[in-house]
């Protein structure tokens, strides 16, 4: 029946998108609205087909329905409730169906928005084109990665259960959806984008679309990163929680080109700059994520975040990637011409000038990234070679584009559009300035050392410094509504950054490491901390055994583990660690001789501001959805509104804002209103 089921399901997903896309596409060429109107409704299709398919896997997994190969490879009887479901998107085939799911879903998102606009040539070929990526997904998981394909020969009584890994922590059940939210969110910008380019309404009311859209996919993506950063430290055992590895290093880079892409859209609405630039990143951003998806599930990149290789999954996306970028680049080519705008950046001490150089620095981190993790793939390719590039070519490459990009979150928000006079911008940084060299100083009587960390922490206070100035502002112009809008919300988002950053240098410029062989009851120190080995604990319980030691860390009690699994030879460790906001004490087990009072060899990880990663990734979260938040126009003189990042809100942002063009999209989308607004 499950088998049934989620073939129909993905069967009814497939024949839905190519339906909506023929139907929906005759419909607008010819101008029959009854058949467009009819192209729009087979959305609902599509998500229920992704539905049925989602359910009848997930009825599979909690039933323990071994007929199928899926089930049988990622399920066990002793496999608890949670783990059985998020098995799910525990391996190749359920991972594609999630992304096909959360596809529909923004489908249906971008119906229900536009749900009214159904004659808007622009929206229209949008909606064909998603229905057109829908399809490719529901093809993809209906032939070469169907996870309802039916086990050969007799029918098993039990699965080896999900990687070991992967049952460790509830985070499954949060990081993996809520990446895919981001990476598949960018799906509906690159549909504005091609749709724009192919019907030539080149307008700039589309791009205020495709940044909402975008910036609700980099919020998502963003929750996800960093939640995997965090299942990294507290499940693997290192200690660490970024090891520049291949699956970290996909899901970063449309992160990096949608960043860039949100920063020169403010460019493009502001001055009418930027259209051809903008466009191109958004149309890579939506790339990067298939190019990501390849390297994920292919097999050609080996990683402990990857998915065992299956058949031809990886051929299929890379021809679907060759496919969006050769359609990118032939867009580009054939409407260059009318995206350029005549102007250009007065001067470079200016807020458009600050934000070119932002996105060519986030450019040029992106172009580093993507070449030290293809570089090994090329050189195998080249001479069957294999060679590993790692955290130190990453660390020495981005760290000047991190402090640079951070002297430009300071700058460039206190300096106004077109240029100014050098006095006014010395009075606007005077006093991030001040903080900056108030905290180098007491850096240096702290008796910090180190010339990046410590040009890390004075830019840093250099950038929140200059964020929470433009947010005292606001929030004296337009009260608690300063901290929405594109403007707070930004700066919010900055400040988010910033702590991040800090964090990220802290601790990596200060850890400390260290193995310790305990013996019970005699005590050891490392960097001012006392150790004390009470005991080895075995804890039984069905599917699973643990070998638990109680270690007393300055008088309170850390748990670390090794975990066994009943149906499985890998044994897991299980870290113990305990944040504080000046630091983290990290224990993972090295070797345990077994239960009792036997020496113990631990090893210890001592890092400063490792809780503040995850308050930075929150705030940028925040950030996010404050950048979403409408905000009233505030009043301008004569008695009209002007609306909020314009630059007639406060005399602060100076300088006329160009006119915008609202041809491609009806003045309800242009100005915000209507559904999701």
């Amino acid at each position: 029946m499950n088998i049934a089921l989620g073939d129909s399901g993905l069967l009814l997903g497939l024949l839905g998108a190519l339906a909506g896309a023929v139907t929906l596409a005759l419909g607008t060429a010819r101008r029959r609205p009854s058949l467009a109107r009819a192209g729009n409704s087979y959305v609902w299709l599509v998500l229920a087909g992704a539905v049925v398919a989602t359910l009848a896997m997930e009825r599979a997994l909690v039933t323990h329905d071994f007929t199928l190969r899926y089930v049988d490879n990622n399920d066990s009887t002793f496999t608890p409730l949670l783990y059985r479901v998020t098995a799910m998107w525990s391996d190749l085939a359920g991972s594609v169906l999630l992304w096909a799911l959360v596809l529909a879903g923004y489908l249906v998102a971008m119906h229900l928005r536009y749900r009214r606009r159904g004659e808007d040539q622009v929206v229209a070929w949008a909606k064909v084109a998603g229905y057109g990526v829908a399809a490719f997904f529901f093809g993809l998981v209906l032939t070469v990665s169907n996870p309802f394909a039916r086990v050969s020969g007799a029918v098993p009584t039990q699965g080896p259960g999900p990687n070991p890994l992967l049952q460790d922590r509830a985070l499954v059940a949060f990081h993996p959806p809520l990446l895919y939210l981001g990476l598949v969110g960018f799906t509906v910008p690159f549909c504005l984008a091609v749709a724009t380019l192919a019907t030539g309404q080149l307008g700039d009311a589309w791009l205020a679309e495709a940044r909402r859209w975008a910036l609700v996919a980099w919020g998502f993506l963003t929750a996800g990163l960093v939640l995997g950063m965090w299942w990294s430290y507290q499940v693997l055992g290192w200690g660490g929680y970024w090891s520049w590895d291949p699956v970290e290093n996909s899901a970063l880079l449309p992160w990096l080109t949608s960043s860039a892409f949100l920063h020169s859209a403010m460019v493009q609405q502001r001055r009418g700059m930027l259209r051809v630039w903008a466009s191109s990143l958004l149309l890579a951003t939506f790339s990067l994520t298939i190019l990501g998806t390849f390297f994920t599930r292919s097999g050609v990149l080996v990683s402990v975040h990857s998915f065992t290789v299956g058949g031809g999954v990886g051929p299929a996306l890379l021809g679907f990637f060759a496919l969006a970028v050769a359609a990118s680049i032939g867009l580009l080519a054939w409407r260059g011409d009318q995206l350029h705008v005549p102007g250009s950046i007065r001067s470079a001490v200016s807020r458009e000038g600050a934000l070119l150089a932002n996105n060519l620095l986030f450019a040029a981190f992106a172009v580093v990234v993507l070449l030290g993790t293809v570089f090994p793939l090329v050189v195998q390719a080249v001479n069957g070679s294999s060679v590993t590039v790692g955290g130190p070519f990453f660390d020495t490459m981005t760290m000047p584009i991190v402090v640079c990009l951070l002297f430009l979150m300071a700058v460039g928000p206190q300096l106004p559009w077109q240029g100014a006079a050098g006095d006014l911008v010395r009075r606007r940084l005077w006093w991030p300035t001040a903080v900056a060299a108030a905290v180098l100083v007491a850096c240096a009587a702290a008796g910090l050392r180190g010339p990046w960390p410590l040009v890390v922490f004075g830019l840093g206070a250099f950038a929140g410094a200059s964020a929470l100035r433009q947010l005292a502002l606001r929030l004296r112009r337009s009260g608690w509504r300063g901290l929405t809008g594109r403007g707070g919300g930004g700066m919010v988002a900055h400040l988010g950054l910033v702590v991040v950053a800090v964090a990220f240098a802290a601790s990596h410029a200060y850890e400390h490491q260290g193995q310790l062989t305990l013996v019970a009851g005699k005590p050891a120190s490392f960097e001012g901390h006392s150790l004390v080995l009470r005991g080895v604990q075995e804890v039984v319980t069905p599917g699973r055994t643990a070998l638990v030691a109680t270690i007393d860390v300055d008088g309170r009690p850390y748990h670390p583990a090794v975990q066994q699994f009943a149906l499985s030879n890998q044994a897991v460790g299980s870290p113990a660690v305990r944040s504080t906001p000046a630091q983290d004490v990290y224990l993972a087990l090295a070797s345990v001789p077994g239960p009792g009072r036997g020496p113990v060899t631990v090893g210890v990880v001592v890092e400063p501001l490792v809780m503040w990663l995850w308050v930075g990734g929150l705030v940028l979260v925040l950030g996010a959805g404050l950048a979403l938040w409408p905000r009233r126009p505030a009043k301008v003189p004569g008695g009209a509104r002007a609306e909020p990042g314009t630059g007639r809100e406060g005399a602060e942002d100076g300088g006329p804002r160009t006119a915008v063009a609202a041809s491609s999209l009806p003045v309800s989308v242009a100005t915000g209103a209507g559904p999701g607004a």
